[in-house]
Parts: C-alpha cells; sequence; structure tokens
C-alpha cells in the first residue's frame, strides 16, 4: 500500500462517497485511535452508522493517516462486487495499492458513464437528509446536555450559596449573641466597679475613724503622762519643801529655777520656731537621736528636673557625710503606693531606706514610726507636709522643712 495522495473525498462522485463512507463505517469499530467525533459514531448500530455518521466520517478522512488505518482494516475484508465501479473505486481510494489510479481514473469513468436511477438518486437525497437529521438531533442532544451540565452547575452554585448563608446567618446569631453576653458583663463589672468603690469609701472612712481614735488614744495617754508628771512633780516638791528645812539647817546657799523648765521651753518651742542648721546637727548629735526623711518630699525640692533614680542617689550621697558626723540613726522613707517596683538604692552606713507598701502613702508610714518612739527620745522629722508636721509635732517630734537639712547637707 502507498501513500500517495489521491483527490479529497469532497472532489469525488457521490456514489464513490457514499460507498466509502458505507465500506468505512463498517470498519469503524476496529480502526484504533479514533477522533473524538467519529468514537461516538462508532459506538452506533452497525445501520445507523453510516446514516447518522456520514458528515463526522467523510470530515474525519480528510486525516491521510486516518484514512490510512482505515484502508487497511478494509482490505482485509472481503471485497465489494468488482462489476459495481463505485464501489471499485471506494475501495481502491481508501487501501490505495501499487498503481492503484490507474483503476481509480477507469472506475470514475465508468461512474460517471452509468447513469444513476432515479430512485437511486432519491435514496441519496433521502439518505443526505438523514444524516443531516441525525447531525441536528446529534447536536440538539450535545446542547442539551451542556445546558444540563450548566443547570446542574447552577443549582450547585446556588445550594453553595443557600448554604453560606445558612452559614453567616449562624455566625451572625453567634455573634449577636456574643455582643449580648459582652454587654451583659460589661454591665456585671460597671456593678461590681460601683460597689467596690462604695466599700473601698466606707474602708476609707473606717481607717479615718481608727486614725482618729488612735490619735485620741495617744492624746489621752499623754495627758495621762501628764498627770503622772504632775503627781511626780507634787511629790518632788514636797520633797522639795522637807528639804527646804534641812537646807536652812545645813546653811546652804539659795539655787533659783527647776530642771523643768528648759524641757518646758523646748516643747514649747517645738512648734514655734525651725532649727537652724547648727541647731538641727546639735539635735542629731544628741545620744539616741532619730532622723526621719519624707524622701521625694525633700528630693523633688532639690532637684526637681530629675529623674526619680537620680534624685534618690543624689540625696542618699548628701546625707552620708551629715550621718557619719553625727551618728544619728536614720531612715529614709520614699513612697511607692501606687506601684509593686521597689528599685534597689545603694544607702550609706547608718541610714535605712523604707518604701511604702502598695496603698500605703509615705506620710502614712512617717507617723508610725514617730508615734512607736519612746516618749523624751530626740526624734528629728524632715518633711514640708503641713499634715505630716502638724501629726508628728504632736507626738513629740521636731520638724524641719527640706531647705534647713539641704543647707546642712549641701554647705
Amino acid at each position: 500500500m502507498t501513500d500517495r495522495r489521491g483527490p479529497a473525498l469532497a472532489e469525488l462522485p457521490e456514489p464513490v462517497r457514499a460507498r466509502i463512507v458505507a465500506l468505512t463505517a463498517d470498519v469503524l469499530p476496529d480502526v484504533p485511535k479514533l477522533p473524538p467525533a467519529v468514537r461516538r459514531v462508532a459506538g452506533f448500530a452497525p445501520a445507523r452508522r453510516a446514516r447518522l455518521g456520514a458528515t463526522a466520517i467523510a470530515d474525519a478522512l480528510g486525516d491521510d493517516e486516518l484514512r490510512e488505518r482505515v484502508g487497511t482494516q478494509v482490505a482485509a475484508r472481503p471485497a465489494p462486487d468488482p462489476a459495481d465501479p463505485a464501489a471499485d473505486a471506494a475501495l481502491r481510494w481508501l487501501t490505495r495499492p501499487e498503481h492503484w489510479e490507474d483503476g481509480f481514473e477507469d472506475a470514475l469513468r465508468r461512474v460517471a458513464e452509468r447513469p444513476a436511477p432515479a430512485g437511486d438518486r432519491t435514496e441519496r437525497e433521502l439518505e443526505r437528509l438523514r444524516s443531516r437529521l441525525a447531525e441536528a438531533e446529534q447536536s440538539a442532544r450535545e446542547l442539551r446536555a451542556a445546558h444540563k451540565a450548566q443547570l446542574d452547575e447552577v443549582k450547585a452554585d446556588n445550594t453553595a450559596l443557600r448554604r453560606r448563608l445558612g452559614e453567616s446567618r449562624v455566625t451572625e446569631k453567634e455573634a449577636r449573641a456574643s455582643a449580648e453576653e459582652a454587654a451583659a458583663a460589661g454591665r456585671a463589672a460597671g456593678e461590681r466597679t460601683t460597689a467596690l468603690e462604695r466599700e473601698n469609701k466606707r474602708l476609707r472612712a473606717q481607717v479615718e475613724r481608727l486614725e482618729e481614735d488612735a490619735r485620741e488614744g495617744r492624746r489621752d495617754a499623754r495627758a495621762e503622762r501628764d498627770e503622772a508628771t504632775l503627781r511626780a512633780r507634787i511629790l518632788l516638791e514636797t520633797v522639795i519643801d522637807a528639804a527646804t528645812g534641812l537646807r536652812r539647817e545645813l546653811a546652804l546657799p539659795q539655787v533659783s529655777g527647776a530642771p523643768s523648765d528648759r524641757v518646758e521651753a523646748d516643747v514649747a518651742e517645738a512648734g514655734q520656731r525651725v532649727p537652724s542648721q547648727a541647731s538641727l546637727e546639735q539635735y542629731l548629735a544628741m545620744p539616741r537621736a532619730r532622723l526621719v526623711v519624707d524622701g521625694y518630699n525633700v528630693s523633688k525640692a532639690a532637684w526637681p528636673s530629675s529623674s526619680l533614680e537620680a534624685q534618690r542617689v543624689r540625696l542618699m550621697g548628701s546625707l552620708a557625710p551629715l550621718v557619719a558626723r553625727t551618728g544619728a540613726e536614720t531612715t529614709v522613707v520614699f513612697d511607692a503606693a501606687e506601684t509593686d517596683h521597689r528599685p534597689p538604692v545603694n544607702a550609706p552606713r547608718g541610714v535605712r531606706v523604707l518604701f511604702s507598701p502598695r496603698g500605703v502613702i509615705a506620710d502614712d508610714v512617717i507617723r508610725d514610726l514617730v508615734a512607736a518612739e519612746p516618749e523624751g527620745r530626740v526624734v528629728v522629722v524632715v518633711t514640708a507636709d503641713q499634715a505630716v508636721a502638724r501629726d508628728v509635732a504632736r507626738d513629740g517630734a521636731r520638724v524641719v522643712p527640706p531647705d534647713a537639712l539641704l543647707d546642712l547637707v549641701t554647705r
């Protein structure tokens, strides 16, 4: 079999084309590697292949490789009647044997010379119409299948959208429920906060009452001590009167004044005058003298533009020489009522640094330190807070403003 090209199928006479389509339709299921359009025709019944798939078969035979595979299958089948020139031309065009062109041209002449019966023409026209009808039906089926696929896709999209809409509604309901829960929790928190504020006010009032009771207790204790002192002085006066006679008998010289005069003068002057640098250092040089410094009250007055850490360092450095000279027991109290942070402080020898507990201001710590000291001990408090100065003065402490201390330590 050769691969020489011949005339195209569309150029052949109608009887030859019909025989080529019929021979191809017979062997179509046995031909390998069919195009998709012809593969569908191969699945038809044998009587319907040439009638319904004539156009698809004719188009596919334009491929020489497919035509050669079809010719191989046709050559393996019994040859058609050689007396039929259309069948002879169709067989030669498909199989392409050696020198097939000569016999093919002769068969075409015989087909042209042979008049076609009227019935054959009618049958061919009917066959052509049937083929077009089959093609139209196939197109309609394919169109219906495409429409069905599109409809299924639209239905699937609609189902997905409905599902997403349902999920969105569920999500919206959950979000609304969460918002309502959050609002309820906020209202409950607000009520709790209000209750805590009321409780805080009540506790503050209770603390103030207790502090007032404590001050009254201290005043009562001081009054009792004063009464005891008075009784002791009366007893002393009695002893002195008794000793006067003894002094006259012994001819002792008269002594003017009393030892308590100086104490009374010092107590009277404690709340009226500010100690000078010399008197402050003299106070601190007394035996067992006690110095309490309101830390930030003093450091902010001296170095207001410095950071708190720098103020603490400078205050410690300034106090070191004074404590070394006087030997006074010194405590510096810093306010830390609003924080849990307690920074380390390098305190000089003889100086103790305290940070007030959380929720307690340094002023209250200073009041407690002074109140804890025994009666008669020299206690000096350095602060500019008038309320603190007033309270510690009632407890017997000497109050010194920050300027007096700063002038003494920075001179």
